[in-house]
């Protein structure tokens, strides 16, 4: 039996944490740098997305986010496939360095 081709999910942690004390300010902080140390790239401030091997990579992942959230805040996480992903569209500013207007499909191995 042929092997099955991986089938890729992006993970999206989209966040809204209270910064109005120093201590807050902290934990804030402190998630931003958990999602980027585990691979999360940052889309815009409160938005970070990751690429996942299948739905067990993603559940992985997600377990993971869930032992690090701060003690406020509403974090909510939303799966889709590579495609819709691809789909996505720049409506609004200038493209980064690390954008591309084109529908390239990026693989992580």
């Amino acid at each position: 039996m042929p092997e099955q081709e991986a089938r890729y999910v992006w993970l999206f942690v989209l966040f809204d944490l209270p910064v109005g004390t120093k201590s807050q300010r902290r934990d804030a902080n402190r998630f931003r740098n958990f999602l980027k140390d585990d691979g999360f790239m940052m889309l815009q401030f409160s938005v970070y997305a990751r690429v996942c091997r299948g739905e067990d990579g993603a559940t992985k992942h997600i377990a993971r986010v869930t032992r690090n959230l701060p003690g406020q805040g509403s974090i909510r996480a939303l799966q889709v496939t590579d495609r819709q992903y691809g789909r996505m569209k720049l409506l609004l500013g200038e493209l980064t360095k690390s954008e591309s207007t084109g529908s390239r499909q990026m693989v992580l191995l």
